[in-house]
């Protein structure tokens, strides 16, 4: 019996330590706290973490990718609210913006900044802060002078002769046990595979609306953008009569119908051509062949002007050969990828459990990202943003798998 309630005792202990973490996240923009660490804070507020995320700016100089959405002078109200509903979704507690114009970061005196995220950190009092890296994930200025101006703040916030004046208003110095910089490794998977696979196995015939393909699309550029994946992306345009594939030839692309129609022709070996198929927007075509790494088993050629978004391996050299009987049919291999997707990285977390509300994240910034959270199957998107990456800046770099500290050390970081 004493052992039970000693056992109990420490259980309660673990879930008051449990209940107690905090975890502020500062970045430039609206839906950067999706992308950046939608799957991790997920993950621990349903540990019982309490989170708020601060976005610098309101986004109003972004896209406006939907037109019934937002307009211009509206942009910036909308992708406040747009903010609020994607930390709903992942569970955020608190979310605010703070009112600098979207694209001057870079021009906003870095004190003013620093003394806005210290403010913060004395309010809320994190256990850990995430933020951009110096690079600002692909080099937005944005992205890098927010970076900065958090990083100078975690390191002095628990400085009392820093900004006084925050002392003086009944705030007490404060410095968050940890500081990560969000990290975009480049990896060697490619979204190609993992369509071909879900192409060929499960969803033969498949054809998706222009809604798809057109979400589609802006989810291949972020993946681009973000290092998600090493695969190649265009939109290419092809003429009425093109051959944009040609029987024998090696399958090195995947391709996906956006406008316009094509025809899959096969040709015997008399050289008598047979009519396959229509393609039409939301088709995909080409997976047999990467598939099953056998030669084309037709033509596609374009009936109209036609325009594909097309996955390739990796960008396709100037001289690269077509028809069967090409030598110089090989795409040229990505440089500097390591097959360790954690260059550079020293915390990797596993928010496979998480993509789901990720998705549904990113989802909610209509204006930017014209999706819906079941846009692929659930195991490719998983494969995709099923692991969120971070440099350990303050204490000192350390490999390990997650944010805070194990149970056993989680005392040292009750709040003060």
């Amino acid at each position: 019996m004493k052992e039970k309630r000693k056992e109990r005792s420490l259980i309660n202990n673990i879930l008051a330590i449990q209940h107690s973490k905090r975890i502020l996240g500062v970045f430039a923009h609206p839906d950067d706290e999706s992308f950046c660490a939608g799957g991790t804070f997920a993950k621990y507020i349903a540990t019982g973490a309490e989170v708020m995320v601060v976005s610098a700016t309101r986004g109003e100089a972004g896209q406006i990718r939907m037109p019934s959405v937002a307009t211009r002078r509206t942009l910036g109200a909308v992708r406040e609210q747009e903010l609020h509903l994607a930390c709903q979704r992942l569970g955020i507690q608190h979310a605010r913006c703070l009112d600098h114009r979207d694209g001057t970061l870079k021009d906003v005196d870095q004190e003013v900044l620093t003394r806005q995220v210290t403010e913060i950190i004395r309010t809320f009092r994190p256990d850990v802060v995430i933020t951009f890296g110096p690079d600002g994930g692909y080099g937005h200025p944005d992205h890098i002078a927010i970076s900065a101006a958090t990083t100078a703040a975690c390191m002095r916030s628990g400085e009392p002769g820093r900004f006084p004046e925050h002392i003086a208003a009944g705030l007490e110095p404060h410095q968050p046990a940890r500081l990560y910089h969000s990290y975009f490794p480049p990896k060697r998977q490619l979204l190609l595979e993992q369509l071909v696979q879900w192409l060929v196995q499960v969803e033969k015939g498949f054809r998706g609306t222009l809604d798809f393909a057109y979400a589609l699309l802006l989810l291949c550029e972020e993946a681009t953008l973000l290092r998600y994946s090493s695969d190649h992306f265009a939109i290419n345009w092809y003429r009425s009569g093109f051959s944009i594939i040609e029987q024998g030839e090696q399958a090195n692309s995947l391709y996906l119908v956006l406008s316009g129609t094509a025809d899959v022709i096969r040709e015997a070996a008399d050289g008598t051509l047979q009519f396959r198929a229509r393609l039409e927007p939301g088709d995909f075509f080409g997976e047999e062949g990467l598939a099953h790494k056998k030669p084309r088993n037709a033509h596609v050629v374009a009936a109209e002007n036609v325009t594909c978004l097309v996955f390739s391996p990796s960008a396709p050299t100037a001289y690269l050969g077509r028809g069967e009987d090409a030598h110089l049919t090989q795409f040229a291999r990505a440089n500097g990828q390591d097959e360790a997707d954690m260059m550079g990285a020293t915390t990797c977390i596993d928010v496979g459990p998480y993509v789901q509300q990720k998705i549904a994240a990113i989802a909610a910034h209509r204006s930017q990202y014209a999706l819906d959270a079941d846009i692929l199957p659930l195991p490719i998107l998983q494969e995709l943003m099923g692991r969120e990456y971070f440099v350990r800046v303050h204490p000192a770099p350390k490999i390990e798998t997650e944010l805070l500290p194990s149970l056993a050390a989680a005392p040292e970081l009750q709040h003060s």
